[in-house]
């Protein structure tokens, strides 16, 4: 393990600070990685949603990061807002060969509810799916996916999140190839600062990882380190708020 593991994010950028590549840098940062980072669209948003995005080429997220594992080496990856089919193959196609976890958070739909993906790219999620350590749906990107039988079919290994479904007890649990698994319950944090949370966690996931922690403990203390981060929220903006990574210790 090299130290400080270098940790690679493919996500949007969020002009806002509270999720995509800001709030993985900050997160990785944070937990004492090295943040490396390929871009895949540019987002105008806040807490209130997102007002305009422009994807980058397949060819540039690409060259992106091939220009980080050629130089700077690569010891765990997380993978969120793609923006389109073709970035995801092209991430799928880099990524085959690279022995390291792969943290894929398939993101379709910001906190703010504007869609960050459409049908062909959600097709397109089967080859990052099938690379992944691990896949970390919400609520509704699990249902989009074909749901856990689906999953389960295909032999995937994913974190279904519920931090979007009802109640007052917030429960995520990994599923594994073969049906194994484990399940975290926790009381739900009444909170509107919330934009990032999924970013945030499968970062977190990522940069245990990347440090050696196996993937049951990494999953358990990310999840603390979001809960942590979400009851030190600055207060930030009129709509779904950032978290506070910054004091977090």
């Amino acid at each position: 393990m090299t130290s400080p593991p270098r940790i690679l994010s493919i996500a949007g950028s969020d002009s806002s600070g509270g999720a995509g590549i800001q709030a993985d840098i900050k997160t990785i940062t944070m937990l004492g990685g090295y943040a490396m980072t390929a871009i895949t669209a540019i987002t105008a948003q806040n807490s209130r949603g997102v007002t305009a995005v422009e994807v980058l080429s397949p060819a540039m997220v690409a060259a992106q990061v091939d220009a980080c594992v050629a130089d700077m080496g690569v010891d765990a990856v997380k993978i969120g807002m793609l923006g389109s089919p073709a970035i995801a193959d092209a991430v799928a196609e880099r990524l085959a060969d690279l022995a390291v976890p792969v943290i894929f958070d398939p993101v379709m739909v910001s906190t703010a509810g504007s869609v960050l993906a459409d049908a062909a790219t959600v097709a397109a999620f089967e080859r990052l799916m099938a690379i992944a350590t691990l896949t970390t749906p919400n609520v509704d990107e699990l249902a989009a996916l074909g749901g856990d039988a689906a999953l389960a079919a295909r032999g995937i290994a994913y974190l279904a999140k519920g931090g979007d479904a009802p109640g007052d007890t917030v429960e995520d649990r990994l599923v594994l190839p073969g049906g194994e698994g484990q399940a975290w319950t926790a009381p739900r944090i009444a909170t509107r600062h919330t934009h990032g949370t999924g970013c945030t966690l499968s970062s977190a996931i990522a940069t245990f990882l990347g440090q050696g922690v196996p993937l049951s403990e990494a999953i358990e203390d990310a999840r603390d380190f979001v809960r942590a981060a979400l009851l030190a929220a600055p207060g930030f903006g009129e709509g779904h708020g950032p978290m506070g990574h910054h004091a977090v210790r």
